[in-house]
């Protein structure tokens, strides 16, 4: 199985590409620095995804991990300034990186035999849990998630599954040292929901517990 995981660096993404290679699954794992066997990836160029897949070459591709991603406004107030340059950055990597990413990845995705995609979006993103604040990294997570619903009805028909998935309140620098969980824990369940994910359950929106979660 060949795995591809963006944003690998650290945090969820180096777990998960370690859960993966301890299955005996090929990985690939981008940064945006690309050191330490990482492949260079700017999810927010075009040209960068594009010289993504070139590498790539022919082979098939199993699975598609999105899971590179900023928080900006993190700890921010509403009487906190609010910069569009922040907006602007906010959205070009937590969601237009993404479709990128997938856009550039389809054709080979196609080649594989029941690929899977799984976009790591978050609770903060749903919108009947609103309890307020994090204005840019929720609007972006809302916005990913409604990138993978929309994909999931789209591709369904070439047999192309798409998960979005919650990975928990993560010990991370994103998350910090008060979270619930470590990156091991979420990524071992992660692995596990994409592992479940079928075409009779693309487009789910779960933690990686299990939970289901509303958009």
């Amino acid at each position: 199985m060949r795995v591809l995981i963006t944003g690998a660096s650290r945090g969820v993404g180096h777990a998960l590409s370690d859960v993966y290679v301890a299955s005996g699954a090929e990985v690939i794992g981008t940064s945006r620095a690309g050191k330490d066997g990482l492949v260079p990836l700017d999810v927010t160029d075009p040209g960068s995804c594009a010289a993504l897949a070139r590498l790539l070459g022919d082979a098939p591709l199993d699975v598609l991990v999105c899971n590179a991603g900023i928080y900006p406004d993190k700890g921010m107030g509403l009487d906190d300034p609010f910069p569009s340059a922040m907006w602007a950055e906010g959205l070009a990597t937590n969601v237009t990186g993404v479709f990128l990413t997938i856009e550039a990845l389809l054709p080979a995705l196609r080649r594989a035999e029941g690929a899977k995609i799984a976009i790591i979006s978050s609770r903060m993103g749903s919108q009947e849990i609103a309890p307020g604040g994090s204005y840019v990294y929720r609007a972006s997570k809302a916005a990913a998630l409604n990138i993978g619903r929309n994909l999931a009805r789209d591709l369904a028909p070439e047999g192309i599954s798409v998960g979005i998935y919650h990975p928990g309140w993560v010990r991370t620098e994103m998350g910090g040292a008060g979270a619930d969980i470590d990156a091991a824990t979420s990524a071992r369940g992660l692995r596990a929901r994409i592992a479940a994910l079928t075409p009779a359950t693309t487009g789910t929106f779960e933690a990686y517990d299990g939970e289901k979660l509303p958009f």
